[in-house]
C-alpha cells in the first residue's frame, strides 16, 4: 500500500525554471515554474490570476538539445506567496 505522499498517479519534478505565460486576453508575463508533473504545474507569478483562467505556457529547456515545453493549462488555485502568487494549474494539452 502506498503512503499518503505516494498516492499521486504522476510524481512531481522540482523545476525552478523561468516560464513564459500568456493569458486568455493575450497578455504575456513571466513566472517561475516550481514543479511539474504529467498533469499539472505550480507557478509563481507577480500578479494574481483568476481560478478558471486558461493559460498558454512555454518552458524553455536548460540546453538547446530539447525543444521548449508548450502547454495549455487551467488555473485551479491562486494563493498569496511572499511578494507574489502561487498558481496550481492543470495541464489540459501539451502543444509541443
Amino acid at each position: 500500500m502506498k503512503d499518503y505522499s505516494e498516492k499521486r498517479d504522476f510524481h512531481r519534478m522540482q523545476v525552478e525554471s523561468e516560464i513564459e505565460i500568456t493569458d486568455s486576453k493575450g497578455r504575456t508575463f513571466a513566472g517561475i515554474c516550481r514543479d511539474l508533473s504529467a498533469t499539472g504545474m505550480q507557478l509563481l507569478v507577480r500578479d494574481p490570476v483568476a481560478v478558471g483562467e486558461e493559460l498558454s505556457t512555454m518552458l524553455h529547456p536548460s540546453n538547446d538539445q530539447f525543444p521548449p515545453l508548450e502547454t495549455i493549462c487551467e488555473v485551479i488555485r491562486c494563493e498569496p506567496e511572499g511578494d507574489g502568487f502561487l498558481l496550481g494549474a492543470n495541464i489540459s494539452e501539451v502543444t509541443r
